[in-house]
């Protein structure tokens, strides 16, 4: 049996010495072959564990073609998700995921279109497995990225397929937007409320149309000068705020397409007196904990399980990833999460 010396690193020739085993089996073993008795498997893994050893990455990835390694990308800019707990919430459910089955996380962010070659090259170069991509726009070329780099995707949030329909096969994590407004909408109806303003999201990203169709579901026929756009962000439900005031200071409701800008139309309301919901109801949507509860005061939303979408593409990604290893399994579909209404002191 090969000698090791004190402290240095095991080696592979170590481990198939200890565990009776040649060095091309002790091979297949650690690095995720196939084809090695389970008992020939048993010796090597607890020669591994005696001997401390670790298995070399660039071995293991020629053996099982696989890198070990998810791609999560975000079309947005540093600037916007760092700020929106939103995206730490989502990263937080993939990251559980991903460990728990011994896969890295590369977080790849767009600050601008210049952005795209760069992560196009990256997806295409062998770096990663499969990719998870969320806060897509409508002309985010993401989709088709994935697709020529030839690898496994999930998308967070429905993606709008006006640019390429083929996209439709590609899975999806959502949650029921429509749905979720239309119960905030009608919840402010049963209050009493008949001039229910909506701040909506961006109009290239399907959640904050989803979530201005159910808006419209409930009251029908809209007044126009009853919906501001805003970009989910703080200060843009300030600005979508200060508008309808300007345009409609009869409103008596606000539905904010999301909880950030919530906070921010809240700002506003109370910089000028007026009070929430004594005399306008506020509704957000998201419930994320660090805007929704120290909100004063806190407010009521469209709670969708954030965290949860989050392991949920994960899973979706490492099913699918182990569907293209093994040619078995069964093909992973899209999934819409429920909603709830989470009532608090806003309205």
């Amino acid at each position: 049996m090969p000698e090791q010396s004190p402290g240095s690193r095991p080696t592979l020739e170590a481990v198939a010495a200890r565990a009776g085993v040649s060095r091309a089996t002790a091979s297949r073993v650690v690095n995720g072959g196939d084809g090695v008795r389970k008992p020939l498997v048993d010796k090597v893994l607890k020669a591994v564990d005696e001997l401390g050893y670790i298995p070399n990455h660039a071995a293991r990835t020629l053996v099982t073609r696989r890198t070990g390694a998810v791609a999560v990308v975000i079309a947005e800019p540093e600037t916007r998700f760092f700020s929106d707990p939103f995206f730490s919430q989502q990263i937080r459910g993939i990251s559980k995921e991903l460990t728990a089955h011994d896969t890295q996380l590369v977080l790849l962010l767009v600050e601008g279109p210049g952005d795209f070659d760069r992560i196009a090259r990256y997806l295409a170069g062998g770096h990663v497995d499969g990719a998870l991509a969320f806060s897509l726009h409508t002309d985010d070329p993401v989709p088709a990225m994935t697709r020529r780099a030839g690898i496994p995707a999930v998308y967070g949030g429905r993606p709008s397929w006006t640019a390429d329909p083929g996209d439709q096969a590609v899975p999806y994590v959502d949650a029921d937007n429509r749905g979720g407004a239309r119960l905030a909408v009608q919840y402010l109806r049963d209050l009493g409320r008949r001039r229910i303003a909506h701040i909506a999201g961006p109009a290239d990203q399907t959640s904050a149309m989803d979530r201005l169709d159910g808006y419209r579901d409930v009251l029908l026929d809209v007044d126009p000068t009853l919906v501001a756009d805003g970009a989910f962000t703080v200060e843009s439900g300030a600005r979508a705020m200060a508008e309808l005031l300007e345009r409609r200071p009869d409103l008596d409701a606000v539905f904010a397409a999301n909880d950030l800008m919530a906070s921010g139309a809240l700002r506003v309301l109370r910089e000028r007196g007026i009070s929430v919901p004594g005399q306008v109801a506020l509704v957000g949507f998201d419930d994320m904990d660090s805007v929704a509860s120290e909100t004063d005061p806190p407010l009521t939303t469209v709670g969708q399980e954030i965290e949860g979408q989050g392991r949920l593409m994960a899973r979706l990604l490492l099913r699918a990833l182990d569907r293209e290893r093994t040619g078995s399994g069964d093909v992973p579909e899209s999934v819409i999460t429920p909603v709830t209404l989470v009532r608090r002191a806003s309205a």
